[in-house]
């Protein structure tokens, strides 16, 4: 068990966490969630001891091991991979080296003889001798093969040092697993098979990520940081978002009788505990839900962007129309043969396992840059809104926010300030934010104000080139929710699985050696062995 008493953190005048008491118990999975700035990281760098609250303490029971999945990408470059593993368990390992370092004695003693004798007590009991078959058991389900095990850290690239280091958090069952952001820079295939670990975990997860579709298939709690405060809910991260909303919206209603808003929450409950997937984390988490105190549920008081995407005028039947194109970069071909054709109402998933050649693709079709081969045609009732990977050039000039956005105003009333403030206002730029100078913006900020430049133009046709980069998941939420309501066509890349597959009704995926179309949904798409063998062999 580990427990948080009487924890607060303080920066300044500035008040992080108050009075905090939490416990977090075996068995059980925590998503810690927040708006941007309200601790998450901070939080997880106190349990882990990496810093150091202004009062309180964290208290983990005697005897258990806490693992962290390491963020410095770089920390072990000087190790082999296995080694790297191995160190995941330190009291193993250390155990480890000190067997190796007595055998390695010039004058080794019978006290050493001795003395190693109780070590490899302690290493057999501790299961010690299979270490490094499980260690590699671990690589080999991360797709680390066996060639690379003795292989430095320093000679891997990027992805497969973030598979290593994962390995070495989940190495040897540790009682509690804190993970901050686990699915940046994994693959599909990797993601899934971290769920399925993870969701039959017996032991303490505690968990940061923005990924939603992460956080409904692992997660038994949401630990909600709000007001300084940290508050379990039983539930995944969609029950307590949309527990919350209802809960909200009940609180608006003032003329509803109580019995009315207690039924109606109840058949959320149901409704939501009868939708519950099978696995070991999702069963426990269904007992918890049933059990559920009604009062438990409560508004949140989160902010949500304000995002609607509308269209001056719907499109005609031809939307756009590719023939052939291929794209190549410093003589490596990104994709070839793309040939497809838009209907109205599509919304395309954009995929490729090479992220340069969706950026390229998008580039291409909005006269960014030229294809090696192949011609595009957009249908002339439609009008396009793009929003690209890097968008660094629209924020140069040091104009306000009300200035820059007034650059993609369509009339007259839109030109004028009390119009530009009320917008910029539903994104969350109140008050003097929308005086804020475009070129000192947060990622996120500057994520924001290009949604709000899609908003104004009113197009038909939305293309999006990783949209969630930079964004917490209130946002992340909105936009996904404006995109599943938006009438017009869509296409969309995104490293969201849960975005991917509310959004999107049709796959096409770039590759060197084609393309794949289907319509169907992500979900569907990866897991269909037809078209597993397909990418296999266009990427092969």
């Amino acid at each position: 068990m580990l427990s948080v008493n009487n924890l607060s953190v303080q920066f300044g005048k500035r008040v992080l966490f108050d009075d905090v008491n939490v416990t977090f118990t075996p068995g059980n999975c925590y998503g810690i969630i927040g708006a941007n700035g309200a601790g998450k990281s901070t939080f997880l760098k106190i349990i882990c001891g990496f810093q150091e609250p202004n009062s309180g303490n964290v208290f983990l029971e005697p005897g258990k091991r806490l693992s962290v999945l390491e963020q410095n990408h770089n920390a072990c470059d000087a190790y082999s991979v296995l080694e790297t593993v191995l160190r995941g368990n330190k009291h193993l390992f250390g155990i480890k080296q000190a067997i190796e370092d007595l055998y390695a004695k010039p004058d080794f003693s019978d006290a050493d003889g001795e003395k190693v004798g109780q070590l490899q007590m302690e290493f057999e009991e501790m299961d010690g001798w299979n270490a490094e078959s499980g260690a590699a058991s671990l690589l080999s389900h991360l797709e680390i093969s066996e060639h690379l095990h003795h292989s430095l850290m320093a000679d891997l690239d990027g992805k497969q040092k973030v598979r290593v280091l994962l390995a070495q958090a989940l190495f040897g069952n540790p009682d509690v697993l804190i993970m901050d952001e686990p699915t940046n820079d994994l693959d599909y295939e990797t993601i899934i098979w971290l769920e399925n670990f993870l969701a039959n975990y017996d032991n303490t997860v505690i968990v940061v990520s923005h990924d939603r579709h992460f956080l409904d298939a692992v997660c038994t709690h949401i630990s909600d940081i709000d007001f300084g405060k940290i508050n379990h809910f039983s539930g995944n991260y969609t029950f307590w978002y949309e527990s919350s909303q209802l809960a909200a919206r009940q609180r608006a209603q003032q003329n509803k009788k109580s019995e009315e808003k207690k039924k109606e929450l109840e058949e959320f409950i149901a409704r939501f505990s009868a939708n519950v997937a099978k696995s070991k984390q999702a069963t426990s988490r269904k007992k918890m839900i049933d059990k559920l105190d009604i009062a438990e549920i409560r508004p949140s008081s989160r902010r949500y962007p304000g995002i609607i995407f509308e269209q001056e005028r719907e499109a005609g039947d031809q939307i756009l129309n590719v023939e052939n194109l291929s794209y190549s970069l410093d003589g490596e071909t990104l994709f070839d043969q793309v040939h497809f054709n838009m209907a109205r109402g599509d919304k395309a998933i954009v995929y490729s396992k090479d992220s340069r050649a969706v950026s390229a693709f998008y580039d291409i079709i909005n006269g960014k840059i030229a294809a090696d081969a192949g011609k595009y045609e957009w249908g002339i009732t439609t009008s396009q809104a793009y929003f690209p990977l890097d968008n660094e050039s629209f924020f140069n000039a040091e104009l306000s926010l009300v200035d820059w956005l007034r650059q993609w105003s369509q009339t007259e009333e839109e030109r004028e300030e009390v119009y530009l403030r009320g917008f910029l206002g539903k994104m969350l730029f109140s008050g003097d934010e929308a005086l804020k100078t475009s070129n000192v913006l947060s990622g996120g900020e500057k994520v924001r104000c290009m949604l709000s430049k899609m908003m104004m133009t009113r197009a038909n046709v939305l293309m999006l080139d990783e949209p969630t980069n930079h964004l917490d998941l209130e946002s992340i939420t909105a936009i996904n929710n404006a995109l599943k309501n938006f009438k017009g066509t869509v296409l969309c890349t995104t490293h969201d699985h849960a975005f991917a597959q509310t959004v999107g009704n049709r796959l096409i995926e770039l590759t060197p050696k084609g393309l794949i179309d289907r319509y169907t949904t992500f979900d569907d798409y990866m897991s269909d062995p037809k078209v597993k063998e397909l990418r296999l062999k266009m990427y092969g």
